[in-house]
């Protein structure tokens, strides 16, 4: 994405590394540079207001549930071997093994499909 306008850093640096500068996870130097690309930039200030309110969201409606260490500790590996794929030049393939798709407005789980097409309810096993 881009706005059009000429910017010191690009529109869609900034929104790859949005989600980063959410979670307070940039160096302060980075920060600084998209929080001045957000004073310049409308459509890049109104995407980081839109991630910043589904972030809220989020946390108010799921963040009472304890994530399994286990599962923490493979997402944050996860995360670390794209980054380090990313930063060797890498191609980075991501598999994508099982998914739970969750209502905001329940904070529950979607129910699922089974293999024949048929809904099952969640929690249900799938036949």
């Amino acid at each position: 994405m881009s706005c059009g306008d000429p910017h010191e850093t690009e529109c869609g640096e900034v929104l790859d590394h949005l989600y980063e500068f959410l979670d307070n996870e940039m160096a302060e130097g980075d920060c600084a540079k998209l929080r001045e690309h957000f004073d310049e930039c409308s459509p890049c200030l109104k995407q980081y207001g839109l991630e910043q309110a589904i972030k809220a969201l989020i946390k108010r409606s799921c963040g009472c549930d304890d994530t399994p260490a286990d599962l923490r500790g493979k997402v944050l590996a996860r995360i670390d071997s794209i980054r380090a794929g990313q930063r060797s030049g890498e191609p980075v393939v991501v598999v994508e093994t099982a998914s739970v798709e969750v209502h905001v407005e329940s904070a529950r789980p979607a129910p699922s499909l089974a293999a024949e097409g048929e809904p099952v309810e969640a929690g249900a096993p799938a036949e």
